[in-house]
């Protein structure tokens, strides 16, 4: 038998051994998931509502929710004792197999998350193997989590797609919410020294409205959805709301801006220049050597002048120095104002544990049992803020200085 023949008698017996595609799912036999919801209601239930999307409907692309008559998703709810049993109970209204593969949100109620808290919950979705564990994760804020998945959105027909992209273009523009996945919030909850933090979103209008279609068919939109501040957790449980710069203080800390705005006063004006962080960079380290360790966060920000709306001689060297004294003092006091508060709540947010653990472990052994109650809160944390400016945009001194000449 020459060489060509072995070869294919090899090609022909392997085939043999081909599985093929034993675990293929057709597209009609399937409900595509894109968002789940967890609430609870006055039995003590829990109440689970899935997004699913419509593909006939979402054809031509994702953007452009008012160009078709139907909606490009269905909302169905379920109830049960469980998570798992409220799945069970709404696929008895879906003629397809509940397909999770696609899913990229959760969404949890503030009630349930003030109340029972996230940490049960969470365990039958990081344990089924279809669910993404890098879905994202937010607070519905003073509404229903469902009612979040059942508004409809006018730019993006999927309103998931329209959480999520919330998400990450105003963590990167205003650094004042951070992109949280299951796995973050899980591995939050089981590292000793941090506890999670989430965004939260809300509904802006009339909710019922927000439903229908009309609503995305008119320019101006009578309900919309809209991020709202960090969801601030102890323990598992929600226990404040941080807002505007409160919130992006945390986010500074936790070395997740990517871009913010600063408000500065100048010459008795108040909130007069807009400076724009391109870069910065946050470090944060612990001094051990007493009884309760030292925290020190250390802030460089490099960025531009966006906006200036009185005159201010910007060709100026010493009138830039002076500028740069002034925003290190706008960014250190919002940081103090965030630490404080946050001790007060007894909650660390920051990680300031992981890094006392990582600095002194055998320090950290003695202090892990009462971190949040007794050490957290009387910690001593120092903030040293350097910040740049590097550009003023297109021009140096505004128009405005002419005007007053």
């Amino acid at each position: 038998m020459n060489r060509k023949s072995i070869f294919l008698y090899l090609i022909m017996t392997s085939t043999v051994l081909v599985s093929g595609c034993w675990s293929q799912k057709e597209l009609n036999e399937i409900a595509i998931i894109s968002a789940m919801a967890i609430d609870k209601n006055d039995d003590g239930k829990y109440v689970k509502t899935i997004q699913l999307i419509n593909p006939s409907n979402v054809a031509g692309g994702l953007q452009g929710g008012g160009g078709g008559q139907s909606p490009a998703v269905s909302v169905y709810t379920a109830t049960g004792d469980s998570v798992l049993e409220a799945h069970f109970n709404a696929s008895s209204k879906i003629s397809r197999r509940l397909y999770h593969a696609h899913a990229n949100l959760l969404v949890i109620s503030e009630d349930l998350a003030k109340e029972e808290g996230i940490t049960g919950i969470l365990d039958a979705f990081e344990r089924d193997p279809e669910v993404r564990i890098t879905s994202r994760v937010v607070i519905a804020h003073r509404t229903k989590a469902a009612d979040l998945l059942k508004s409809l959105t006018a730019i993006d027909k999927i309103p998931a797609e329209k959480i999520n992209g919330t998400l990450q273009y105003t963590e990167k523009l205003r650094g004042e919410n951070i992109e949280v996945t299951i796995q973050d919030i899980i591995t939050a909850l089981t590292s000793p020294g941090r506890e999670p933090v989430i965004s939260g979103f809300r509904m802006k209008g009339d909710i019922e409205q927000g439903k229908k279609m009309e609503n995305v068919q008119q320019s101006e939109l009578d309900t919309t959805l809209q991020a709202d501040g960090l969801a601030i957790f102890k323990e598992g449980k929600l226990i404040d709301w941080y807002q505007g710069e409160m919130s992006r203080g945390v986010v500074w800390i936790l070395n997740k801006i990517k871009q913010t705005d600063v408000e500065l006063d100048w010459e008795e004006k108040k909130n007069i220049i807009v400076y724009n962080v391109i870069r910065q960079k946050t470090k944060v380290s612990a001094d051990t050597k007493n009884a309760f360790p030292v925290i020190t966060i250390h802030v460089r920000a490099e960025g531009d002048i966006r906006e200036v709306r009185t005159p201010v001689n910007l060709t100026d060297p010493t009138v830039i120095l002076e500028i740069e004294k002034v925003l290190e003092k706008e960014i250190k006091k919002e940081l103090e104002e965030t630490v404080m508060r946050t001790q007060q709540n007894k909650s660390d947010i920051f990680g300031f544990g992981e890094v006392v653990h990582r600095s002194d472990p055998e320090k950290w052994k003695k202090m892990k049992s009462d971190w949040n109650d007794a050490y957290f809160p009387n910690l001593k944390v120092n903030v040293k803020v350097e910040a740049f400016v590097r550009r003023t945009g297109l021009t140096t001194n505004s128009y405005l200085s002419d005007l007053e000449e």
